[in-house]
């Protein structure tokens, strides 16, 4: 089984920024995409962030496309999604996931999930 831990997530101001982290275990020996998705409350999940295997590509939601980096350090079992000039509306709970059985803008296609990190951005 895979495992995955989010940690980094807290309360920032309008225009700061986090940084968040997903500690993979379990299965290491397995490289896997990753992704990043967000639910705000009322909201349904949705697609933030994915990273290939060895991190050559990566795709956002159109919505954090210049203000959010996904990395990854494969090492260390790592992925990362830095958050800059953070908005209210980026307000929610974040998620890491990984390998997904089909397009990875599709939260219903990945297999793993962390129980989430909480981000508040205050105006």
């Amino acid at each position: 089984q895979v495992q995955l831990v989010e940690s980094g997530g807290g309360l920032v101001q309008a225009g700061g920024s986090l940084r968040l982290s997903c500690a993979r275990s379990g299965r290491t020996f397995i490289t896997y995409i990753m992704g990043w998705f967000r639910q705000a409350p009322g909201k349904e999940r949705e697609f933030v962030a994915a990273i290939t295997r060895n991190g050559g590509n990566t795709f956002y939601a159109d919505s954090v496309k210049g203000r959010f980096t996904i990395s990854r350090d494969n090492a260390k079992n790592m992925v990362y999604l830095q958050m800059n000039s953070l908005e209210p509306e980026d307000t929610a709970e974040y998620y890491c996931s990984a390998d997904p059985s089909g397009p990875a803008v599709f939260s219903d296609a990945y297999n793993y999930w962390g129980q989430g990190t909480h981000v508040t951005v205050s105006s």
